[in-house]
């Protein structure tokens, strides 16, 4: 037979209840507002269900104001005169408190396990509201697990373990409580989810155990299935935007060519028109791309909103250009291109223009003569037609910017609203640059080993194939050495 278990969310007033339970719940709910007792009445909602119907009910409930006088008021239950105010004279004269009183009674009767947050924005010492708070959690009688509320921008796994240890401190005294977990409204990740769920099933009788963990299990698949289609997402993006080519004008008069090989070595100031506009579009693809796959990622994780202008900074310094050479203009400039062979050379090895590095470094360049050089870079490269593409360098900071983006999403609370873009904390970008380190040899030769030519049908599709699982790998990764903890104990597919 399918069971039900239930969680209450409770707190003090206006720490924020209503909007963790949006971003819990994956859907808007309740009203959301900065004031005292917005929700009157508890409200349950469906938080998770298996495939035999066991369900995880949740209970959005009032905040509780003055608690000292609730707890003295519901100890007067069950006689004459506590029944007078709390039914009549209370109804009447002060509605919210008559209110939590019928909400902490229905917490008694119908919670298996209360969660109680906090606010962590101020000192355990200052929080003058717990202890007869935990008066009434005590009157209720259930587990209790406390969460910690507006811990503010994600800063790392140890501070917030300073601010479990302060909480823990205060609240080592009432056996009651279970657990402290982090779990922010705003920037709570997915992973501490999993922990949370976890600590449930610890906190509830031997005999519903079971029911929990299946109910884990549960949200393990779902969440696999979230991870896996927005790596997926990802992966196709970053392939499409490698195997992009922006088509470069063909030259043939002089100063063309001039201008080309000038760009090149450093010795003009401008870049040529037809380079100029090669680029616009390829940056107008990496714009398209990086926009589609973010919002992709909005939606897999029940949000809402658009995504802002994330065009990579500097992205002309990391382009690759292929240019197809004229053999009448390489005949007449053959005395500059020889000489300017050791200037070619080093741009070709420090990722700019690619016309045969090989045969550059290899000293071929004399011996071809200017008109042997142009036939052998348009047929030994494979470069019929002139393009730019991003080079391995900027596919790295692609890739990069992509695994931010998805724990910048991941960590986005519906609680706030529509997503916006931010700064991605600074501990972010190292866990994902150690991830990333652990598969730069792989990573490498991808982009290194793509199409050398303009038209590549399928050289997105294989590189995606190829990319996922390293993407995956990255972000799984990153994750565990941003929460070690909380993913050991509730990763998707972890054993419940």
């Amino acid at each position: 037979m399918a069971e039900t278990i239930a969680l209450s969310l409770v707190s003090h007033t206006n720490v924020g209840k209503t909007t963790l339970a949006r971003t819990l719940l994956s859907r808007d709910i309740g009203e959301v507002r900065d004031a005292a007792h917005v929700t009157e009445f508890a409200d349950a909602h469906v938080l998770l269900q298996d495939e035999a119907g066991n369900t995880l009910t949740l209970w959005d409930t009032p905040g509780f104001g003055d608690s000292a006088r609730l707890v003295r008021r519901l100890r007067r239950e069950g006689s004459p005169l506590g029944w007078f105010l709390s039914e009549v004279w209370d109804r009447w004269r002060d509605r919210p408190f008559w209110a939590a009183q019928h909400v902490v009674r229905h917490v008694r009767d119908t919670s298996d396990v209360v969660l109680y947050l906090v606010n962590a924005a101020e000192p355990p010492e200052a929080a003058g509201y717990v202890a007869p708070e935990m008066e009434l959690l005590a009157w209720i009688g259930k587990p209790v697990l406390v969460l910690l509320n507006q811990l503010g921008t994600p800063r790392g796994a140890r501070a917030d373990e300073e601010d479990l240890q302060r909480w823990r401190t205060l609240l080592q005294r009432w056996t009651l409580v279970r657990a402290v977990l982090p779990l922010d409204a705003f920037a709570r990740c997915w992973v501490q989810e999993g922990a949370l769920w976890q600590a449930v099933q610890a906190a509830l009788p031997q005999e519903r155990q079971e029911t929990m963990r299946a109910l884990r299990s549960a949200w393990a698949q779902q969440r696999r299935g979230q991870f896996d289609a927005a790596m997926a997402a990802l992966a196709a993006s970053l392939a499409a935007l490698a195997a992009t080519r922006a088509p470069l004008a063909e030259r043939s008069g002089m100063r063309d060519t001039l201008r080309q090989i000038g760009s090149t070595l450093g010795l003009a100031e401008n870049r040529p028109a037809a380079l100029q506009s090669a680029e616009r579009e390829l940056a107008a693809q990496v714009d398209r791309q990086t926009r589609d796959s973010t919002e992709a990622l909005i939606r897999l994780h029940g949000l809402d909103g658009r995504a802002g202008g994330l065009v990579l900074e500097r992205l002309a310094e990391q382009l690759q250009w292929r240019q197809r050479v004229g053999e009448g203009s390489a005949a007449l400039l053959g005395g500059l291109v020889s000489g300017a062979a050791t200037g070619l050379a080093a741009d070709v090895a420090s990722g700019g223009l690619t016309l045969g590095g090989g045969m550059i470094a290899g000293g071929v360049l004399g011996a071809l003569g200017a008109a042997g050089l142009a036939r052998g870079l348009n047929v030994v490269r494979g470069t019929d037609r002139g393009f730019v593409a991003l080079a391995p360098a900027a596919m790295q900071e692609l890739t990069r910017a992509a695994l931010l983006r998805y724990l910048a999403v991941a960590h986005f609370g519906r609680g706030r609203g529509q997503w916006r873009d931010g700064e991605a904390p600074p501990h972010w970008g190292e866990a994902v640059r150690q991830a990333l380190a652990a598969r730069s040899e792989a990573l490498d030769g991808l982009w290194q080993g793509r199409s050398q030519a303009f038209d590549n049908p399928g050289e997105a599709e294989r590189l995606r194939t190829a990319l996922q699982p390293l993407l995956a790998r990255s972000a799984e990764d990153t994750l565990a050495r941003l929460y070690p903890d909380a993913w050991n104990e509730g990763k998707p597919g972890a054993s419940p």
